[in-house]
C-alpha cells in the first residue's frame, strides 16, 4: 500500500481494519486523496444512527461499501475532507511576515541556547554566534567562537524594509514548511551571511537560514540549531509575532470520523476486530490501579506545552514546561535547595526527575506494568568539585548597564546505572539557567545525549533567577539573603 493511500489512524481499530481486513467497493466513485497530515477515526454506530449536524460536514451519498475477509459488509460514510486550514483560504490583507518581525529586529534583542559544548547566540537581524567558554590557569576564560552568519552591513530597520520589498517583488510569496515532529509547519526564512570563514570550504564564509515559526506562548526562543551541510546552518526560532498572519499559524488537523454501519447479515462490528480487542484485554496485566489510585496519578502529573523535537541528525531533545506548586518563593527555594522539592519534565516515552543535590532520574510510567526508572546520575560533592576544577561551573553575562551577573551554573552528577553500550556508569551535567516567564513558577526541562549515556539536563525557570547569584566558585547555590 502506498503512503498516499494510507489513513492516519486515531486508534488501533482503524489501522487493523483498513490495513488488512477490508476490501472496498467504490461504486464508480473516486476517493479523495488521502494524506498522513489528516487524521481519521473509525466509528461503528448502530442502526439508529443519524449524521452529525455540526462540525465536519457529511453527505448521505458520500460513502463506500467495505467488505471484510469474513465477507461482512459495511456502508462507510466519509467526511467531506477537513484539514484545519479553512481560515487560510480567504485573502489576507494584513502586514507581511517581514513587517510582523520588524519590531524584533528594531529591538536588537538576542536569544540564547545552551547545549552540551556550544552556546548559541542569535541577535535578531544582526548575527548568529556559536561560542564555548573554557577556564584556564588563574580562573581566566578563553573563548572559542564562530559567527554562523551576519546580515549585510545595514541597520536592522533597513533589513526589515528590504525583506518587505523582496516580498512585494516576489508576491505572491511561497510559504515554506519544515517537518517538526511529523507536522509540516510553516516558517518565514531570514538569510544570514558573511559568517566566519570555513576552512573546510576553501575559507568561504559560514551562512545560516533563520526559520521563524509561530508559537503564541514563546518569547523568541531558539528551538534548534543544525548544521545541514558543511558550515551551512538552520536555526529555528519560536516567536509569537508571526501568529498574527493566518498562513503562518500552526496548522491543526481535526479528526475526521468515518461512520461504518453494518449491512443486513453482518454483525455490528467485524468479528476479527472484536477478537483482536478481546486478545488485547487478555494480555493486560491483572494488577490494575483502582479508581482512587488512578485519580492520584492524574493529580501528580504535570501539564506540558512542548513536545519532543528531533533536530536534524542530532540526538532527540525532549522539552517539557511544567507549572510547579505556587508555594511562597522563600519556601519553594528552600525546599528545592534541600532536594525535597523536585522538578519534572519531558513529554515523550521518558520523563525526567531532577532533585537538587540528590539525583537525576529518567523514568517511564505504565498503568499496567508500573514505573521503570533509570538512574542517570547521583550527587557527590567531592566528584563535582573535581569536575569543576577542569570545567566551567559558573558562567557570567554582562547586563546592558554593565553589571556582571551569573548566567548559568553547571553541576556534575555521576555514578548512574551502568550503560549497556559503553559498560560505564551513566553521568549527567545539569545546567541551571534563569528564564523569565509570565508564569513565575514555570519550569522547562530538556535532555540532550551528546555522547552515549553521557547527558546534559537543562533546567530553566524564573525560580532559578532568584538564586543564581548565590553561586560560589564551584557553582553551588544557597538561599539568598
Amino acid at each position: 500500500m502506498r503512503r498516499s493511500d494510507r489513513l492516519r489512524c486515531a486508534g488501533a481499530s482503524l489501522l487493523v481494519v483498513l490495513c488488512g481486513v477490508f476490501r472496498s467497493s467504490f461504486g464508480g466513485r473516486t476517493l479523495p486523496a488521502l494524506s498522513d497530515d489528516i487524521p481519521f477515526r473509525l466509528k461503528w454506530p448502530g442502526p439508529d444512527f443519524t449524521l452529525p449536524t455540526a462540525g465536519i460536514p457529511y453527505k448521505e451519498d458520500n460513502y463506500i461499501i467495505m467488505t471484510t475477509a469474513d465477507k461482512e459488509k459495511y456502508k462507510c460514510l466519509l467526511p467531506l475532507m477537513a484539514n484545519g486550514n479553512e481560515e487560510q483560504d480567504g485573502e489576507y490583507k494584513g502586514p507581511s511576515p517581514g513587517a510582523l518581525l520588524e519590531p524584533l529586529f528594531k529591538l536588537s534583542s538576542c536569544s540564547y541556547r545552551i547545549e552540551s559544548y556550544w552556546t548559541y547566540e542569535v541577535c535578531h537581524g544582526k548575527y548568529i554566534r556559536q561560542y564555548h567558554e573554557e577556564k584556564e590557569t588563574g580562573q581566566k576564560l578563553s573563548i572559542q567562537e564562530y559567527y554562523l552568519g551576519k546580515m549585510m552591513k545595514k541597520s536592522t530597520t533597513e533589513a526589515g524594509e528590504n525583506q518587505e520589498e523582496k516580498e512585494s517583488a516576489e508576491s505572491p510569496k511561497e510559504i515554506y514548511t519544515k517537518n517538526i515532529e511529523g507536522q509540516m509547519t510553516p516558517y518565514y526564512p531570514v538569510e544570514m551571511i558573511n559568517g566566519t570563514p570555513c576552512s573546510l570550504k576553501q575559507n568561504q564564509p559560514r551562512s545560516s537560514t533563520v526559520m521563524y515559526i509561530c508559537h503564541p506562548e514563546s518569547k523568541h526562543e531558539i528551538l534548534s540549531v543544525a548544521e545541514v551541510t558543511t558550515c551551512e546552518y538552520e536555526v529555528v526560532i519560536l516567536t509569537p509575532l508571526l501568529c498574527n498572519h493566518p498562513k503562518y499559524r500552526f496548522r491543526t488537523s481535526p479528526i475526521n470520523d468515518i461512520f461504518c454501519q453494518s449491512m443486513p447479515g453482518s454483525p455490528l462490528r467485524p468479528q476479527s476486530l472484536v477478537k483482536l480487542e478481546h486478545q488485547k484485554e487478555e494480555i493486560k496485566s491483572p494488577l490494575k490501579p483502582n479508581k482512587e489510585e488512578e485519580q492520584q496519578l492524574l493529580r501528580e502529573k504535570f501539564s506540558t506545552i512542548h513536545k519532543p523535537v528531533t533536530v536534524g541528525s542530532q540526538q532527540q531533545v525532549t522539552v517539557g514546561t511544567t507549572h510547579i506548586s505556587r508555594l511562597t518563593d522563600e519556601q519553594l527555594i528552600k525546599e528545592f535547595l534541600s532536594g525535597s522539592y523536585c522538578f519534572h519534565g519531558g513529554v515523550g516515552w521518558w520523563k525526567y526527575e531532577f532533585c537538587y543535590g540528590k539525583y537525576v532520574h529518567q523514568y517511564h510510567e505504565d498503568k499496567d506494568t508500573g514505573k521503570t526508572t533509570v538512574v542517570v546520575g547521583t550527587w557527590k560533592a567531592d566528584e563535582h568539585q573535581e569536575w569543576a576544577k577542569k570545567n566551567l561551573a559558573r558562567a557570567y553575562m554582562t547586563t546592558p548597564d554593565g553589571v556582571q551577573t551569573v548566567k548559568t551554573v553547571s553541576h556534575f552528577y555521576g555514578g548512574g546505572d551502568v550503560c549497556e553500550v559503553s559498560e560505564q556508569p551513566r553521568q549527567v551535567i545539569v545546567k541551571l539557567k534563569c528564564k523569565e516567564s509570565e508564569s513565575p513558577h514555570a519550569v522547562t526541562v530538556y535532555m540532550l545525549e551528546p555522547q552515549t549515556c553521557q547527558y546534559i539536563l537543562g533546567v530553566e525557570s524564573p525560580v532559578i533567577c532568584k538564586i543564581l547569584d548565590t553561586a560560589d566558585e564551584n557553582g553551588l547555590l544557597s538561599i539568598p539573603n
